[in-house]
């Protein structure tokens, strides 16, 4: 395999060859248009595109369209901001320049254009800078650092060190795994507020969730240690330790990023046979699907598995994704992808019907991944809905999603930062893709 921190030579040349710039103005014409601001469809309206902003949106007759622009036809279809995967993966050092390139292309075939990385790597900030400035076909990426866990900490003086050394070389986060202590995690919350870099992820149980929340964690990812702090993981949520649980979520302005269908698959919900049976794992290398269902049966088959256990927190973390939705809290979207049977792009075919079950409208779940993420990210960047100067990530969708969730996956072309991927683009990738996966 191909070290990619050592491979950034082959990588520049494959991109001198297949990258070419965005026109200079792209024009979506007649098109239905889902601000995202709000529940209205904008019928018949245009948005007009240069580089990487939108410069014009508003009814057809109202735009003047230059000449030389290159025109989409949106007749009869529905245009919505580009969606957002807040606890994505990008591959490490180790694996092939195209295995990274295929994954990044993943995210974007589904209509993600904006991932946050969650475990960061050599040579990462190097590919974040590549794929941010349009050398490669890549969503917007943020990055979390190598991440604090029992396995990389050893101190609190170390802790404090690698806070330091991580925001100095430039990372957007840090990244909590189980195993800090609570010495550890209470320095590295201390100097992380300090040097104003956030820490995101897990919560570790010698932590808990209320003090790493009050310490300042700016999201909980998974729902980490919700359960456990209303001690619900072998029984029915107390109601009023949902109430107050709720509460502090809300008081700190927290924000979760629930990936429940990958939490499902770790609890080991459902039969086999219904993930080997996703069309979707014929973009994912038969060595790693091999992997994922070792593992899986491993699980299911241990000697301490308890079926109405899992099935009771699986419904537990649906009543509370339910009362954190009614309670107004914020909600990133997320997959955790590439992970187990969650595949890039492909996973928001997985995590949507568990939101939907959670009581979460469409234009609810649609906000989690557009709207929220700019409100999120918006002392880096102004994006998330469709306005004037407005980061041009958009989705043309072929039926309304305010109708049906699942039509935000049924896209006839993605755009990322002004670049425009045809559906006929995308389906060509991804036959690539599945091609080399099955040798």
């Amino acid at each position: 395999m191909i070290r990619l921190a050592a491979s950034f030579t082959a990588a520049v040349l494959v991109a001198a060859l297949t990258w070419l710039p965005a026109a200079a103005q792209i024009a979506i014409e007649n098109v239905n248009v889902l601000t995202m601001t709000d529940q209205e469809v904008r019928e018949g309206w245009t948005v007009l595109v240069e580089g990487d902003r939108i410069t014009a949106v508003g009814p057809a007759d109202d735009i003047e369209v230059p000449a030389d622009a290159q025109r989409i036809d949106g007749t009869g279809k529905f245009l919505i901001p580009g969606l957002a995967e807040m606890h994505g993966h990008i591959p490490p050092p180790g694996n092939s320049v195209q295995y990274v390139e295929d994954i990044l292309f993943l995210f974007i075939a589904k209509g993600i254009t904006t991932v946050r990385g969650m475990l960061g790597a050599p040579g990462q900030l190097e590919l974040r800078a590549r794929a941010n400035a349009g050398e490669i076909d890549s969503p917007t990426l943020y990055l979390s650092a190598p991440s604090f866990s029992g396995n990389s900490v050893d101190s609190p003086e170390h802790a404090v060190e690698l806070v330091r050394r991580y925001a100095s070389e430039g990372w957007d986060y840090l990244k909590v795994h189980p195993g800090v202590n609570v010495d550890e995690y209470d320095a590295m919350a201390r100097t992380a507020n300090e040097e104003g870099i956030p820490f995101i992820g897990h919560v570790p149980s010698s932590v808990g969730l209320r003090r790493a929340i009050e310490a300042g964690q700016q999201t909980v990812d998974h729902l980490d240690g919700y359960l456990e702090y209303m001690e619900a993981m072998d029984g029915p949520i107390d109601p009023v330790r949902l109430e107050e649980v709720v509460q502090l979520t809300l008081e700190h302005d927290v924000c979760v990023i629930p990936t429940m269908a990958l939490w499902e698959t770790i609890l080991g919900v459902n039969p086999e046979i219904e993930l080997q049976a996703y069309e979707e794992l014929r973009y994912v290398p038969a060595n790693m699907r091999e992997d994922w269902a070792r593992i899986y049966r491993n699980r299911r088959s241990a000697a301490d598995f308890d079926q109405v256990r899992v099935d009771q927190i699986a419904a537990n973390r649906i009543e509370l994704l339910r009362a954190l939705n009614e309670a107004g809290a914020c909600i990133l979207m997320g997959t955790d992808a590439p992970q187990q049977y969650s595949v890039p792009g492909f996973s928001l075919y997985r995590e949507f019907p568990l939101m939907v079950a959670a009581g979460m409208s469409p234009y609810e779940i649609l906000v989690s991944g557009t709207r929220t993420v700019g409100e999120y990210f918006a002392d880096k960047d102004d994006f998330g809905t469709i306005e004037e100067g407005k980061r041009a990530d958009l989705i043309l969708l072929n039926r309304n999603p305010f109708e049906n969730v699942m039509n935000a996956l049924d896209n006839d072309g993605v755009m990322v930062r002004g670049r425009w991927y045809s559906a006929e683009d995308i389906e060509q990738r991804l036959e690539e893709i599945a091609d080399r996966s099955s040798s």
